[in-house]
């Protein structure tokens, strides 16, 4: 939503796709797994008490939106992509189908993964790490607002530290805001390194696919 209150920023949409873009023209392989807080976040939603699986997938609909919205501005930079959910809605988009995601992959395709894993109680970040192992992606990056990871936030504590480098324990055991536990155990037991930048700043994801030391490591 960059700088909006509540849905797409078509600035932001248009940057994510032209950061995209610069690394793809590289011939690095590429999938998405983009969030729906912008729309609806299922968890604040059973938070006032609505039920909580049904908030869930109404969170996962809205990731399809912001799905289709990537794929287009990827389109009209000459990308060809796909769009594979979890949950099934053919007249949009495909299932996620594992064998055929790897064989966009080789076509060169940008593979978006929308609608979560397909199940409630689980976060975008859960998805992004079972679909990185299950397509045996080499890292996940996770694009945020902030430049790395922090002892604490930031904008409140000037003192605050940025880590360039933790283990996926060091981040469970200080309760770091990274991933939830889920996903940073399911990266750790698989051995899938994940790196924390942010995803506002142009060139970033260039550097790092140039081997630069931007943001945080987690390994």
């Amino acid at each position: 939503m960059g700088t909006r209150e509540y849905g797409l920023d078509p600035e932001m949409v248009a940057h994510v796709a032209d950061e995209i873009r610069s690394v793809h023209a590289l011939g690095v392989e590429l999938c998405l797994v983009i969030g729906g807080g912008n729309i609806f976040r299922g968890v604040s939603a059973a938070e006032v008490g609505m039920e909580r699986g049904s908030a869930d997938y109404m969170g996962m609909l809205a990731t399809v939106i912001n799905s289709l919205a990537m794929q287009g501005e990827l389109e009209r930079r000459g990308i060809s992509t796909r769009v594979q959910s979890a949950i099934s809605m053919q007249a949009v988009c495909e299932p996620y189908i594992r064998r055929r995601a790897l064989r966009h992959l080789e076509k060169g395709r940008v593979v978006i993964f929308a609608a979560g894993t397909g199940n409630p109680f689980f976060t975008t970040d859960s998805a992004a790490a079972l679909r990185a192992i299950e397509i045996g992606a080499d890292l996940v990056l996770k694009g945020t607002k902030v430049d790395g990871v922090y002892s604490a936030d930031p904008k409140k504590d000037a003192s605050a530290q940025r880590y360039e480098r933790l283990s996926y324990d060091q981040v469970i055991e200080r309760k770091l805001a990274v991933m939830d536990t889920a996903a940073i155990a399911l990266c750790r037991d698989n051995k899938l390194p994940l790196r924390i930048y942010d995803m506002s700043r142009a060139g970033d994801l260039m550097h790092i696919m140039r081997g630069e030391n931007i943001g945080t490591l987690v390994n």
